[in-house]
Parts: C-alpha cells; sequence; structure tokens
C-alpha cells in the first residue's frame, strides 16, 4: 500500500489551532472530510482542503489509485517561519511579537 504526500509550506496559521483543523479529519475517507472542512466556520479550512484535494489528485494521477477509496491516515502541522516584529513597551523597552505559520503535511493512503 502506497501513501502519497502533499503538503501546505508556511500557511499563515499557528500550528496550534491549524491541529484542531487537522484533528476533524484525520481517520476520514478524503469525499468526507472534504465536506467536513466545506462546512467548517474557519476560513483556515480552506487551506487544509486544498491540501486533501492535491494528495487525492496525486494518489489518482501518479499512482493509479480509485479516489472513492482513499483515506486520510495522517495529517499533521508543524511549525513554519516565524515573523518577528517589535513593539514598544514601558520604559524604552521592547517586546517581541511573534506571527507564527505552520507548515501542513496530509497522507492518503487507498483502503482495502
Amino acid at each position: 500500500m502506497v501513501a502519497v504526500r502533499s503538503f501546505a509550506r508556511n500557511a499563515p496559521i499557528a500550528p496550534k489551532k491549524m491541529r484542531i483543523i487537522l484533528d476533524e479529519v484525520r481517520g476520514k475517507r478524503v469525499d468526507e472530510a472534504m465536506a467536513i472542512l466545506r462546512f467548517m466556520r474557519t476560513p483556515h479550512a480552506r487551506l487544509v482542503a486544498k491540501a486533501v484535494r492535491s494528495a487525492a489528485a496525486n494518489a489518482e494521477n501518479n499512482y493509479d489509485m480509485n479516489p472513492r477509496r482513499l483515506r486520510v491516515s495522517k495529517a499533521f502541522a508543524s511549525d513554519g517561519e516565524r515573523f518577528r516584529r517589535m513593539t514598544p513597551r514601558a520604559r524604552g523597552r521592547g517586546d517581541i511579537i511573534q506571527h507564527r505559520r505552520s507548515n501542513v503535511t496530509i497522507i492518503v493512503e487507498e483502503e482495502g
């Protein structure tokens, strides 16, 4: 059984928030995962949906897998680049604000 991967690099959302979205689609069939992501209230679900569609297309075109039998076997988010900015504080000091980004990995496998 071949595992097909897809990546979404430097998505502009913190990995902690992205993992909440990924927990909903892990272990689901691809068409079921797409339906869940379509009706999620967060706009960041589109980034995950794009990665799931890409993994399904990779499996279909590169490995001749049946797209109806694909399942999201693994889905995880890791740290991407961080944008660091300074914000002024009292007495001439400054704090660092970190804008976190995440790298999303979706792995699909064929059932059966």
